[in-house]
């Protein structure tokens, strides 16, 4: 396993997971609701950032791996999803959302790892859709997290709104992927069967 500071900082990343998460077990009398969630929203933030930063990193620094090409993803599901998963515990993400979310992070993970396998991945690679998919859950996430208003502007009212955003996208960009992958799957299927 390679080891540079591209991979050094989605590792920390992934670390950073159980610390936000721990923040909404701590008893309430250690910690203020609205610390905690300027905490964990802060945190998210900078996990986010170091995936964006990471990436950069990599390509600038010739530090690409495929442990890398395969760590980063995984981050960053895990990060998303733990974050839902938080969130629809404190009910300010809806279940459906984040049923959506999770499922397609899910779905897609498998058909690239199955499309990887028969040698067939450039049919899923990563397309824009995916892209704004992202940026619209990695902007509402910390909204959600933070569920207050900053500087007059409703941070609920906008986090709500880009993660329905990011549900329509994740929906969208799935299909997309799908449909690139579908005559590969249809003639491997049809070549085992």
């Amino acid at each position: 396993m390679p080891i540079n500071l591209p991979i050094a900082l989605t590792w920390l990343r992934i670390a950073m997971i159980p610390l936000v998460v721990a923040l909404f077990y701590v008893p309430s009398d250690w910690i203020s609701v609205p610390v905690r969630d300027t905490v964990a929203a802060f945190a998210f933030i900078v996990a986010a950032l170091t995936d964006w930063f990471d990436g950069w990193l990599a390509r600038r620094w010739n530090q690409t791996s495929s442990f890398g090409a395969f760590l980063d993803p995984v981050a960053d599901k895990l990060m998303v999803c733990a974050a839902l998963l938080v969130l629809l515990d404190l009910n300010r993400v809806d279940t459906f959302i984040a049923l959506i979310i999770i499922g397609r992070e899910i779905t897609i993970s498998a058909l690239r790892e199955w499309m990887a396998k028969i040698g067939a991945s450039g049919s899923v690679a990563v397309h824009r859709l995916g892209k704004f998919k992202t940026v619209a859950q990695m902007v509402a996430i910390p909204c959600l997290l933070y569920w207050r208003p900053l500087y007059g502007v409703s941070l609920e009212l906008l986090g709500e709104v880009l993660i329905v955003l990011a549900a329509v996208l994740t929906v969208w960009s799935m299909c997309y992927y799908l449909q690139r992958a579908w005559p590969e799957i249809r003639d491997k299927s049809g070549r085992q069967g």
